[in-house]
């Protein structure tokens, strides 16, 4: 059960061109929380923006009564949000949403994020027990590539692409991903893997189709816009094979075989 409350700021960097890790302090919000939900947070003392914005949880610290969000400045809100300093406070709503569903009994994990999809992911690769942890990262160019030395502490398995070549394979995400299962994963343990991914729709939608061509299990967690966060607006709707379901409440995370990917 989610709820409001005033967090603490721990600690506040500047990762990357337009790129920001906060840490928050929250005992509740760090007990509670799963890694794919998110937080809302009020970036502002006043009503401009109106809004919160929604935030995945990036890293969740229980020892440490503390969770991390990964966010990049794209619009007021945001950069309003890089303002804050260390030991000031900002409104949070939170855990909100699904989380992933994670089966410790796999014997494969390969995480895929793109561009900020990155950001919820590595709440799982500290979660996992797996021997078999694969990290997959893409993006445009070499200077927004994020948290590539976070998951090297976790597995030397982290392959990276970008778009321009700039650094790691050129070509995107879902290319690389598809090289590795067909080369480099052995067919006997398709049944034994699982893929969770995060990312631009068309991203996990090619993500899905290899998982369907191969026979993986898959869950995504869709980005979409949202207003309220709690499933009242309806603003974030998507086609699934239930009918429409909304990504703040029923998501942000779904097995790829429930979404309808073609309109």
């Amino acid at each position: 059960m989610p709820i409001q409350e005033k967090c603490r700021i721990l600690d506040h960097q500047k990762v990357g061109p337009k790129h920001f890790k906060l840490t928050l302090a929250s005992k509740y919000i760090s007990t509670h929380a799963q890694p794919g939900q998110f937080v809302n947070v009020k970036c502002s003392d006043s009503y401009d923006p109106l809004l919160r914005r929604p935030l995945s949880l990036h890293r969740i610290a229980r020892e440490h009564e503390s969770f991390e969000l990964l966010y990049e400045i794209i619009g007021k809100g945001t950069k309003l949000l890089s303002a804050y300093s260390v030991g000031e406070e900002l409104d949070v709503l939170g855990p909100l949403g699904k989380g992933f569903s994670i089966d410790q009994n796999k014997k494969v994990a390969m995480l895929v994020g793109g561009g900020m999809g990155i950001a919820p992911l590595l709440s799982i690769a500290n979660n996992l027990k797996t021997k078999a942890l694969y990290v997959f990262i893409g993006s445009k160019t070499s200077t927004a590539v994020l948290c590539e030395s976070d998951f090297k502490q976790i597995t030397d398995q982290v392959l990276i692409s970008t778009d321009d070549g700039s650094y790691g394979k050129k070509g995107l995400v879902s290319d690389i991903l598809l090289n590795f299962i067909e080369n480099d994963l052995g067919a006997l343990e398709f049944g034994q893997a699982t893929i969770y991914a995060c990312g631009p729709r068309a991203m996990l939608q090619a993500i899905a189709d290899i998982s369907f061509q191969k026979q993986i299990d898959c869950q995504v967690s869709m980005e979409q816009q949202m207003a309220c966060g709690i499933g009242t607006c309806l603003g974030c709707v998507i086609k699934t094979n239930a009918g429409y379901q909304k990504v703040c409440d029923e998501g942000p995370v779904f097995d790829a075989r429930e979404i309808l990917w073609k309109d």
